[in-house]
């Protein structure tokens, strides 16, 4: 496995999902369940923070926050970040999307093969699995995934006559 192009065409699909959405639209309701564009997107970037304390776990020591909220939270991880980017503009949150991303980028570049697939590395996500396990289903799967939903999203408001976009 390439973890760089696995990470790289995870980001690309989002972006190119996101490429020319209506403006007016960013924060309609309804692209993943009451999400709006905008929060999955919010989420995304809650998630590159989690992999930058991820991969800060094998590359240096130091605090790793995101990855703290995101284990002490489980399942309420995800709102509590969503809501946390609400006021914040549309820009703002993809800056930090991309932002976060360059970061994770430039810590996963010099960790070695044999490290990416060492099991039992992330005890939190099960010892079975090793960091790219969590790359492709947590990271990949999961951009192509909200990235498909954006796209249905995007289908349904050109059909109801929404425009903008592709």
């Amino acid at each position: 496995m390439n973890a760089v192009d696995i990470l790289k065409y995870g980001q690309q699909t989002v972006l190119q999902a996101i490429d020319g959405f209506p403006e007016t639209a960013w924060e309609t309701p309804g692209a993943c369940g009451v999400w709006s564009v905008k929060d999955i997107i919010s989420h995304l970037a809650s998630y590159e923070r989690v992999l930058v304390d991820i991969l800060t776990t094998f590359t240096r020591s130091g605090a790793t926050p995101a990855l703290n909220t995101f284990i002490e939270l489980g399942g309420q991880f995800n709102d509590s970040e969503v809501n946390r980017r609400k006021e914040r503009m549309i820009q703002d949150v993809l800056a930090e999307f991309n932002d976060t991303y360059t970061q994770v980028m430039s810590l996963i570049v010099p960790l070695p093969p044999e490290t990416l697939r060492q099991s039992g590395t992330l005890p939190w996500y099960g010892m079975d699995y090793a960091l790219d396990d969590v790359l492709v289903y947590m990271y990949y799967g999961h951009k192509r995934e909200h990235s498909a939903q954006i796209a249905a999203f995007r289908d349904r408001l050109r059909e109801a006559g929404v425009t903008g976009g592709n």
